[in-house]
């Protein structure tokens, strides 16, 4: 049972929503932050980047009571104004490329987290969580949604549907050209409605966000452990979290680079490749791969297909069917002696959005002398793993809707 409330969020004017949103932090190159921070009063970023007005650096807790206060000041300037009644709020993201995403922003139940109602497809790693908690502990607000999707649901679709033909709170266009729409849905029978259908889900799956959700868990688990008259209603109890229904994300692969062949030659490297591949050299003719257990590889100039040999590799999980799981354990792992893909320096991530040709400009140019593309694994998939309570490699996915900062914001 999928738990799911209203919640008044803090929200832009209508008039300066487009200014004041932003993508995450660290989304931004130095020069992307500056510029934007230089001409725009109203960004996000001058909250996240609270040291920015004193021209200095500053972290730790130092950096989260400025944020802080960037904050209040943000709300008493009337930047920020907070909802009056509990609402859901349909969101809706059309991109340059003219997909659309659309779905209801809400406060999902961190005890449904630590049921396993809400599942993990991604490992966290313990200091991120611990640093992002005490962050909204001092903070007390959260600006950008987890990322979570649910089985499609008809009555769902319909209230969605309907809602659309409202007038939108919200209509503006991001620099990168996609363009954002926000409905609220305040009547309090949709609301029943609405949660009526997520209660009868058994799980929602998180998508992108396993920090933020994991952060915001514990941030549950402190403050319910503080407060003796804890009755489950207090804003702690919930995180905010964009869910939209299965069929309506999009997932690409991450490609991977390498800076070395680990000390063998490329005549060396072929040979150990062919006990697990059928290899087969394309020459100057980029490949991509159309089907599972199919890679490209592009090595000294030249486009090769490497197509699994199946006798050789057993297929135990889900796990071991993902593709990116099968490249560490029989070419990464075993030939090219990467053992941490999180933070191995010898390898980096380039998202399929990205065309082979990205993966040959960085071969060519000699900062990778090797680099590997693979199909993009699928909802189904991801479900698989999260059901079997395992979890993907890092840089796995790179899933689409990316949501922007700002817009709607979840106060503790």
């Amino acid at each position: 049972m999928v738990k799911i409330i209203p919640f008044k969020a803090v929200k832009p004017t209508r008039a300066i929503v487009g200014l004041v949103a932003s993508r995450p932090y660290q989304s931004y190159t130095l020069d992307e932050r500056e510029s934007r921070m230089a001409y725009n009063p109203y960004s996000f970023l001058h909250i996240v980047n609270p040291g920015y007005k004193y021209a200095q650096e500053v972290t730790g807790e130092e950096r989260y009571k400025l944020v802080k206060n960037r904050y209040s000041e943000f709300k008493e300037d009337g930047v920020f104004v907070q909802d009056e009644k509990p609402s859901f709020y349909v969101y809706k993201i059309v991109n340059r490329l003219g997909q659309e995403f659309c779905g209801i922003i809400a406060a999902t139940s961190a005890e449904d987290y630590e049921k396993n109602v809400i599942k993990k497809h991604e490992d966290t790693i313990a200091k991120r969580e611990e640093t992002f908690k005490s962050y909204l502990q001092t903070v007390g607000f959260n600006a950008e949604p987890v990322l979570l999707t649910y089985p499609d649901n008809t009555t769902i679709a319909e209230i969605i549907k309907e809602t659309q033909k409202g007038y939108a709170e919200f209509e503006f266009t991001m620099t990168y050209r996609d363009t954002h729409y926000l409905w609220k849905i305040d009547n309090a029978e949709t609301i029943k409605t609405i949660q009526h259908e997520f209660s009868k889900m058994n799980t929602v799956y998180i998508a992108d966000g396993h920090h933020r959700s994991a952060s915001s868990y514990l941030l549950y688990k402190d403050e319910k452990a503080k407060n003796p008259n804890h009755n489950g209603s207090e804003s702690y109890n919930f995180f905010m979290s964009y869910l939209i229904p299965e069929s309506n994300l999009v997932i690409h692969e991450f490609n991977r680079l390498i800076k070395d062949l680990n000390g063998l030659t490329k005549e060396e490297f072929l040979i150990k490749l062919d006990a697990s591949y059928r290899i087969e050299n394309r020459g100057l003719i980029p490949y991509n791969p159309s089907k599972a257990h199919h890679f490209s590889m592009y090595l000294d100039g030249e486009f090769y297909s490497l197509y699994l040999r199946k006798g050789n590799y057993d297929f135990k999980t889900a796990l071991d069917e993902l593709d990116a799981q099968l490249l560490y354990k029989t070419i990464l792992k075993p030939i090219l002696e990467i053992e941490d893909l999180r933070h191995d320096n010898r390898i980096a991530y380039v998202n399929g959005k990205h065309e082979m040709i990205t993966i040959k400009s960085s071969v060519d140019n000699g900062e990778f002398k090797v680099g590997f593309g693979m199909c993009p694994s699928n909802v189904e998939q991801m479900k698989q793993i999260a059901d079997e309570g395992l979890t993907m490699p890092p840089k796995s996915t790179y899933i689409l809707p990316k949501l922007r900062s700002g817009i709607t914001i979840y106060e503790y």
